[in-house]
């Protein structure tokens, strides 16, 4: 394992990713920076988090000199490679990673990675929650990554005979050398294309997951997905597959078929759950319940772990979250939803009358399925944020008898909340599937659903 006593790292970007790296760094006796373009007023949470710790602040900037007495740079999941800093630094031959590559580096317990353009949060929740009884006590299963806690700070309470899940992004992947013992692509679809330039780079970045396994390693793929299937030529080790139909003889994976769930493994197949004891709605959770399946499976987990894991999970925050109902109207949060595909996929989810908010921030992704699918489907439209005025140039004039029958624009959310309460008829569904990030307005979609949640629950 890799000794920190007087390495002298920057860290790039005071966010979640970057304090949890500092504090493990500090505490093993690294000499530790901190760097970001904001104020200490702007950071005093962030500053007060680490103030027992022998931290050193550089705010308001990112200047070169940084560098002069530097020897790894770490970057935040929102700090991009190609900065001007970062840059210098790889020009100076001052290497670059992330705390999800230096937890992969020293974490003693086998991982499970997964990631995917769309649906990661919640496959790596249930296959947390299969571990947790997969995972016999004292041992423990940990989740994390891009999901809740980075982890790399609390790597001294890992034990061998532990399991960790990680969700990890295309942010975290693109600086790594180092892979899971279990590796998933969910899928591969344009996301973040404002960050990586290119669907290429993008799914570049994404396969890195699967590029530096092992021959012993478990690679998980997408059957139905052409992104995720297209990277099996790279799998290195065993492969596992997911799909709503049944996969070729002899392969191993999952698969639904008459009400049931199955696992077709060395050419036995085997049920392991009924789709009715799946609570969440819409055919792409049942997608992702039996990719968690795959995933736990390639694992080794029990058929009784697996059923455990789904039965009973009614999904994870701001993820097609009921909110509440109010005279007949019920009101669902999906701020998690950053991207088109994802807005078509919850909209697909729903048989009811649709009132739907879509807005924030574009990331240079594709809305044409989705403006498609808003006039085929969705009754009325209101629109707010910074990409209001691409959302409607996308949508059009409303016509008479064509969906959507009414298109609102609202400046925010708060604002788009009261109207599209105005605009539903009892029996209808008021969905809050913006299609774009929450950075125009707040801090992430996690902010945005709660605050969503709030003004929904204000309503008279």
């Amino acid at each position: 394992m890799r000794t920190w006593a007087d390495q002298r790292v920057l860290i790039i970007g005071a966010a979640r990713q970057g304090l949890a790296l500092a504090r493990y760094l500090a505490s093993q006796g690294a000499v530790v920076t901190l760097n970001d373009q904001r104020t200490l007023e702007q950071l005093t949470a962030a500053a007060e988090s680490l103030k027992d710790l022998p931290v050193q602040w550089a705010l308001g900037g990112h200047p070169f000199d940084l560098l002069d007495q530097t020897d790894l740079v770490c970057l935040s999941g929102g700090v991009s490679p190609d900065m001007p800093l970062a840059v210098e630094a790889v020009r100076r031959g001052i290497p670059l990673s992330n705390d999800s590559q230096l937890f992969l580096e020293a974490v003693p317990c086998p991982v499970i990675g997964i990631t995917g353009s769309a649906g990661k949060t919640t496959t790596t929740t249930l296959v947390g929650r299969m571990a947790q009884v997969h995972v016999q006590a004292p041992n423990r299963a940990w989740v994390g990554g891009n999901i809740g806690t980075p982890l790399i700070d609390q790597l001294d309470e890992i034990k061998p005979a532990d399991l960790v899940i990680l969700e990890l992004s295309s942010f975290q992947l693109e600086l790594m050398t180092q892979a899971p013992q279990v590796a998933a692509v969910l899928n591969l679809t344009p996301n973040h294309l404002d960050r990586h330039g290119t669907l290429e780079a993008y799914a570049a970045a994404k396969a890195r997951i699967l590029d530096y396994q092992t021959p012993n390693s478990v690679s998980v793929l997408n059957r139905d997905d052409a992104g995720s299937w297209s990277l099996a030529g790279r799998i290195r080790g065993r492969l596992v597959t997911f799909g709503l139909s049944r996969p070729d003889f002899g392969a191993n994976g999952t698969f639904a078929e008459n009400g049931q769930l199955f696992w077709q493994v060395e050419g036995g197949v085997q049920p392991f759950l009924s789709q009715s004891d799946v609570l969440l709605r819409g055919e792409h959770n049942v997608a992702i319940v039996l990719a968690a399946a795959a995933i736990a499976f390639a694992a080794g987990f029990s058929v009784e772990a697996v059923a455990a894991g789904v039965k009973g999970f009614a999904g994870v925050p701001h993820r097609l979250q009921h909110v509440r109902e109010l005279r007949g109207v019920n009101f669902y949060n999906d701020s998690i939803a950053t991207a088109p595909e994802r807005t078509c996929a919850a909209i697909r989810s729903f048989d009811e009358p649709i009132v739907l908010l879509l807005g924030g921030r574009d990331k240079n992704l594709p809305w044409d399925d989705l403006m498609a699918l808003v006039h085929d489907r969705v009754d009325h439209v209101v629109v707010f944020g910074e990409a209001s005025t691409k959302i409607l140039a996308g949508l059009g004039p409303v016509m008479p008898e064509r969906r959507p029958y009414t298109i609102q624009h609202c400046l925010d959310l708060e604002t788009a909340v009261s109207a599209a309460a105005e605009a539903a008829e009892p029996g209808s569904v008021v969905l809050l599937s913006p299609g774009g990030t929450s950075y125009d307005q707040f801090n992430d979609f996690e902010e945005r659903g709660e605050a969503f949640q709030l003004w929904v629950n204000r309503l008279q």
